[in-house]
């Protein structure tokens, strides 16, 4: 598999130190590298506003699995760059925030939402269920898990194509501040949504 650029893509790992995080899927999921667009040059570098509010926020990794149309989005917020931090409380909205792009381009159907913990660190979690707006023949679980750390944000997104598919996103491992997770979403905590769930492999 190649990515946008036509070089070979790299397995679907994730670390980001200066928030503390990091995470892995299976070796069937490869990280997607964007093509580049037209750069643009700054005659006085020093003389460009720093980045500051929603502009901190980094899309870390996108990856997609083989032969699937299912994709995973990691998006990260370093806390130095945003210039205040977020709670717990905060999650939700910075979740919503997040997702709202993706969600753009679904006809959502059902969804369900809810909290857990990973150890000390809490997660407020969405699951939806619904079809893109230009095929809506092809049905998608779209979810989204973020969490707050000490120095930064992170949530992980999926739009999930097959229940195969979801399961490898909610089982992948996570180190939080050195904390090891065997899943980002444990079986137990998984939203249940009303209606359709995603298709079985065939």
């Amino acid at each position: 598999m190649r990515d946008a650029q036509g070089a070979p893509a790299q397995p679907a790992q994730v670390q980001r130190d200066d928030i503390g995080f990091s995470s892995s899927l299976p070796a069937d999921w490869q990280f997607i590298t964007a093509a580049s667009g037209p750069q643009t040059v700054l005659p006085y570098p020093a003389a460009a506003p720093p980045k500051k509010g929603d502009s901190c926020i980094d899309l870390t990794m996108t990856a997609r699995k083989n032969h699937s149309p299912s994709v995973v989005v990691v998006l990260a917020l370093p806390f130095k760059c945003y210039g205040q931090t977020l709670s717990a409380g905060d999650l939700e909205n910075f979740g919503l925030g997040a997702a709202a792009g993706l969600k753009q381009a679904f006809a959502i159907a059902s969804q369900a939402q809810g909290n857990y913990s990973l150890g000390n660190h809490p997660v407020w979690i969405e699951r939806a269920d619904g079809t893109a707006l230009n095929r809506p023949e092809s049905p998608y679980t779209f979810e989204i898990a973020c969490t707050v750390l000490a120095k930064g944000a992170a949530c992980w997104m999926t739009m999930a194509a097959d229940a195969a598919s979801l399961q490898d996103f909610e089982q992948q491992a996570v180190i939080l501040e050195g904390e090891k997770f065997n899943a980002l979403v444990p079986a137990a905590d998984a939203p249940q949504v009303p209606g359709a769930e995603p298709k079985k492999p065939t």
